[in-house]
């Protein structure tokens, strides 16, 4: 009686159970894997921050460009001390400070890249009182003066910037898409993983299910003589190996789910159920114009010409470093009285010119040596250059040459799959009326296994093959459209 009730409560409670379990079963195809992986991974959040720091980059040194408009001053200055003083014959001594002063200036400052000088238009005030019985105040305005500074033979760091900065944004922008595209083959790789965990979990419970049936039939067998002792301990212990399988099957897939669900940022109560993607486009590439296209977007381009004006950059900079001569020029007029008003009238002219040098006499080679280390490390970095294209253009055709391939490995992997699961039910059912022994059975199943694993195995490699050619090339060949994304409006997200 307790047995019934104890069955009809579980009875009762399995469906209540299954409902429970539906609700947080979450099928996901693989273009559903990819949206989410490209908007919630942490892959994706790290290509955007640094798709934002290149962008924030960029536009610090455009504002290189522009001019500036700076206040600088001194609000207040009080000074209270002790100075010493020359007197007309040639002694000193020590007269009491006392004074309140402010002090301002405004300047527009603009960086001229073509030459790597610097002009300023400036216009400033200051103010001094002293302090104390029968103190004065004065006033000096400089309304209006132009400043000019230029190093003569040094490098000219904007016009080399202008000239890197552009080249390293390009860069940046080709390297977030690149790392969108690489989000997407992770993404593939973990839901594939997951897709293989759930297909090998579905066989060995299948398998389990038919080796306890088989066992079942073969112990009727056994009794009426139709087998061996030995084919049914072969099948007992084939209906043990099976039950340690669904076991294995189980952890497996409960860490791939979990693996995918961290990926993809999602609960660790999802429950997914991967869905076997239908669709594997055949659309065959050509070496050269897969490689015309990646030298063409690809960021390894934009890496390569970064390197290479960075290399001359550093030379030239070392070169610059030889000897130097900065130009001052400064232009205007001055005016000082006691009150505000008055110093701006009584104006004079303020001119200063000054030329700097800085020639070494005797320093032993030191700067003539950074020359060759700096023309010594743009020859390596050449160097390797050449070979790092060499190595891309490799990869590339290899690439190619195992993507046109791969979709001929599908369809075989797919045929293969559906004739091992058609020749492992003849088998059974074969084995059923004692025409075939265990062995014969046991290697049916596992070719059956065997063409279901290379068969997703397959599609895996189809998709990342074709993934992969998108991220280096930055083109989508299924529509012949490039790879675009809207930068402005990205680095606002």
């Amino acid at each position: 009686m307790k047995k019934n009730i104890s069955l009809c409560f579980w009875v009762l409670l399995i469906p209540f159970t299954l409902k429970a379990r539906n609700e947080n079963e979450h099928p996901i195809t693989l273009a559903e894997a990819i949206a989410l992986a490209r908007v919630q991974s942490v892959d994706a959040a790290v290509a955007l921050n640094e798709l934002k720091t290149a962008y924030w980059e960029y536009r610090t040194f455009k504002a290189d460009l522009l001019p500036e408009m700076n206040l600088t001053g001194t609000l207040p200055n009080y000074n209270k001390s002790y100075s010493s003083y020359q007197l007309d014959d040639g002694s000193y001594k020590f007269v009491r400070n006392n004074t309140l002063g402010l002090s301002g200036e405004l300047s527009i400052d603009q960086n001229i890249w073509f030459t790597g000088g610097r002009l300023s238009l400036t216009s400033s005030l200051d103010y001094i009182k002293q302090l104390g019985t029968g103190g004065q105040k004065q006033f000096m305005a400089i309304p209006t003066g132009i400043k000019f500074t230029q190093p003569i033979f040094g490098v000219n760091n904007l016009k080399w910037n202008r000239r890197i900065e552009p080249v390293r944004y390009a860069e940046a922008k080709a390297s977030f898409i690149t790392a969108t595209e690489e989000v997407t083959m992770t993404a593939i790789t973990y839901f594939f993983n997951l897709l293989l965990s759930k297909e090998n979990l579905t066989t060995a419970r299948q398998n389990l299910e038919n080796a306890d049936r088989l066992y079942e039939v073969a112990i009727a067998k056994r009794k009426m003589g139709q087998i061996s002792e030995n084919e049914l301990l072969q099948l007992k212990l084939t209906a043990l190996k099976a039950k340690a399988t669904v076991t294995e099957s189980e952890s497996n897939l409960n860490a791939r789910m979990f693996q995918l669900r961290a990926f993809l940022g999602l609960s660790e109560h999802e429950i997914l159920e991967p869905i076997m993607p239908e669709f594997a486009p055949d659309i065959p590439v050509e070496y050269e114009r897969v490689l015309d296209k990646a030298r063409e977007r690809n960021s390894f381009a934009q890496n390569i010409r970064r390197r290479q004006l960075e290399a001359d950059y550093a030379v030239a900079t070392a070169k610059g470093n030889l000897r130097s001569i900065d130009l001052y020029a400064g232009f205007g007029y001055s005016g000082q009285d006691q009150t505000l008003s008055a110093s701006y009238r009584k104006l004079r002219d303020n001119q200063i010119i000054e030329v700097g040098v800085k020639i070494p006499i005797l320093d032993w080679g030191k700067r003539r040596g950074k020359v060759k280390v700096a023309q010594s490390n743009r020859d390596v970095v050449l160097s390797r250059i050449r070979q790092e294209q060499m190595n891309f253009n490799q990869d590339i055709f290899l690439l190619v040459e195992n993507y046109n391939n791969q979709a001929a490995q599908l369809n075989i992997a797919g045929e293969a799959d559906r004739i091992a699961r058609k020749r492992y039910q003849t088998s059974v059912e074969t084995f059923l009326i004692g025409k075939i022994s265990t062995l014969d059975l046991n290697d049916a199943q596992n070719a059956k296994d065997a063409a279901r694993q290379k068969f997703i195995t397959e599609m895996y490699s189809f998709w990342y093959y074709y993934y992969q050619i998108r991220s280096l090339t930055l083109w989508d060949f299924r529509e012949n459209a490039e790879l675009e994304v809207d930068f402005e409006e990205v680095v606002k997200k």
